[in-house]
């Protein structure tokens, strides 16, 4: 009995090998063949991607040709939630005689859309935008005012900032480095607010990075790190040492980024970006575009000034301050706050002060940034000034003191002593607080 069941038990164990084999073999073909068929064409998404990617399925032309030549931007896009509903066509086509228009496929298309693209669908995010320092005053701080249109000049003119220059010239500094530089210095921020060929104004992705049109990345502070940042605005070294800062370092990553826009709270952010205080809706203030419509003061400034509508402003701020801070601890703050201004500029009008008979006495040269006290002079006001400015209204302390009010002092030092040097004047005129 024994003997005449081998045969059975063997082919028994010749089919269990085969059934094994078959198990491990045909699963990693199948794999391998998958390999191969992405390989060979890789605009067909997985599952997954088909699952977070909004242009999966799409038959655009310039998203099929467009995965092939740059499947990066297609990849960004098809995160986006415009993507849903917004063509690349929608964005990029224009006639053939539009200003800055290119011949591409068949049709006209520009490279870069510009605001009036943008404005098409956010006709009050522009309006607002429009109205603030990052359109055409910041452009004009770095090129003046001699290239505007009619029609950008009477913009320009309606802008709170260009009561502080309303027919400006070209930035010294600008014309000095010369554009071997300031194509990657000046103009990489000051663009934010460049005229395009169709005469729209402004550069919205600055702020809003393609393709994604992420509103995580809008909102997070990094983004603004672009350009505030350095010694004469740095906004971002600021709130990174400040309370607020060091909340979003330690707990950032767990707020509520993608929050509906105009519907934020301290449950969604417990403490601010610069989005929160500057643009966001927040408490009962309403969402903005102009960055300068929560601010009371003119910080930027050479001897900084009250904006014109500073009480509405106020409030705006306040709004946001109060889901936080109450009343008493905020309306002393602002008090103090201005009281440290008001010192600031005092520091940049002895400075001023001090250089005086030296301008009288056609001992200084017309020529800008030709004499050493002149860096001297734009240091104590561009760089350490506003630095401590920023830094009282932000809470940087190290930023109101040594990198802000004890530089000013030494400046002013310095400048009494060439002025000493120059003229025989006393070395011994008073700083205030010294």
């Amino acid at each position: 009995m024994e003997q005449g069941s081998q045969p059975g038990t063997l082919r028994s164990a010749r089919v269990l090998i085969i059934g094994l084999l078959t198990v491990l073999i045909v699963p990693g073909l199948a794999l391998i063949f998958a390999a191969i068929s992405a390989a060979t064409n890789p605009a067909a998404p997985s599952a997954e991607e088909a699952q977070r990617d909004a242009l999966a399925n799409s038959s655009n032309e310039c998203v099929t040709c467009h995965r092939q030549t740059t499947p990066g931007i297609v990849e960004q896009y098809s995160r986006s939630t415009m993507a849903v509903s917004v063509t690349c066509q929608n964005c990029h086509e224009v006639r053939a005689d539009y200003p800055g228009a290119i011949e591409h496929e068949g049709t006209y298309v520009l490279n870069q859309p510009t605001t009036a693209m943008c404005q098409t669908c956010h006709q009050g995010e522009t309006a607002q935008y429009l109205q603030s320092r990052h359109a055409l005053p910041a452009y004009v701080a770095m090129v003046g005012t001699d290239d505007l249109s009619e029609e950008q000049m009477t913009q320009y003119q309606s802008i709170p900032e260009a009561a502080l220059g309303p027919n400006q010239t070209r930035a010294a500094l600008f014309n000095i480095e010369g554009p071997e530089i300031t194509r990657f210095a000046c103009a990489a921020c000051h663009n934010i607010g460049r005229p395009a060929l169709d005469g729209s104004v402004g550069e919205c992705q600055q702020c809003h990075l393609r393709h994604e049109f992420s509103l995580e990345q809008a909102r997070r502070p990094e983004t603004c790190n672009a350009c505030h940042i350095g010694p004469d605005h740095p906004q971002w070294e600021i709130y990174q040492e400040s309370p607020h800062g060091i909340a979003y370092a330690t707990g950032g990553d767990s707020w509520n980024w993608d929050a509906e826009p105009g519907t934020l709270t301290v449950n969604d952010f417990p403490a601010p970006t610069c989005a929160t205080c500057h643009f966001s809706g927040f408490g009962a203030s309403g969402t903005t575009h102009d960055a300068g419509d929560r601010l009371s003061w003119y910080l930027f400034a050479q001897f900084s000034e009250r904006r014109p509508n500073y009480q509405e402003n106020i409030t705006a701020m306040q709004n946001v301050c109060f889901e936080c801070h109450n009343r008493n601890f905020i309306t002393t703050f602002y008090a103090d706050a201005d009281v440290a201004v008001e010192y600031v500029n005092g520091l940049v009008t002895q400075g001023t002060e001090l250089l005086q008979p030296l301008r009288e006495q056609n001992l200084l040269t017309a020529t800008p940034f030709d004499e050493s006290v002149e860096f001297t002079y734009y240091e104590l006001w561009h760089h350490w000034g506003r630095t401590a400015k920023f830094g009282v209204w932000m809470l940087g302390a190290d930023y109101v003191q040594w990198h802000g009010v004890y530089e000013m002092l030494g400046d002013l030092t310095d400048i009494r002593e060439f002025v000493a040097e120059a003229i025989g004047a006393p070395e011994s005129a008073a700083v205030p607080g010294g």
